[in-house]
């Protein structure tokens, strides 16, 4: 049974204008994930989210994931609101989570699963079906910093 990952990547243009805590500085979403075809390779939802990664699941892989479980933001953008509830909402998916930017400039892309031999960056860098989705953030983060720009991904 495979996992499949949809979201949005949203920018939050007016934090680089006003300030983060301005009322003017909202999430807008940018971009849907579908649009740029990330596939849904499990070793990449495992490195990057934690989804099927635990010891005992069938293909599991051991990475430390990026950003694991942290739920649906609330200062989601509308449109992600909106596009979030097509797909049921909590109730429907396998779980929320959000990365920005900056979390995936800090990271390890190095790093290795507990066995050593897969790199993250072989599996979810710049190179795989992951790197038009980092391609994206990296334009975005230019433009309006890299703490204002996040993907927010569930899993169904």
């Amino acid at each position: 049974m495979s996992t499949e990952a949809s979201g949005m990547i949203e920018c939050r243009p007016g934090a680089r204008l006003w300030g983060p805590d301005d009322e003017d500085s909202v999430w807008r979403a940018a971009i849907d994930l579908f649009l740029l075809n990330n596939g849904n390779a499990s070793d990449a939802l495992a490195c990057l989210f934690g989804i099927r990664n635990s010891f005992g699941i069938r293909n599991s892989f051991g990475f430390s994931p990026l950003a694991e479980g942290r739920g649906f933001p609330s200062d989601a953008s509308e449109a992600l609101r909106t596009e979030y509830a097509a797909y049921g909402g909590p109730h429907d998916v396998h779980g929320t989570t959000w990365i920005t930017r900056s979390e995936l400039a800090a990271a390890d892309w190095q790093g290795t699963d507990s066995s050593g031999t897969r790199r993250r960056d072989s599996v979810a860098g710049d190179e795989t079906h992951w790197g038009p989705v980092w391609s994206v953030m990296r334009t975005l983060s230019e433009l309006h910093g890299a703490d204002q720009v996040r993907l927010v991904v569930w899993f169904h």
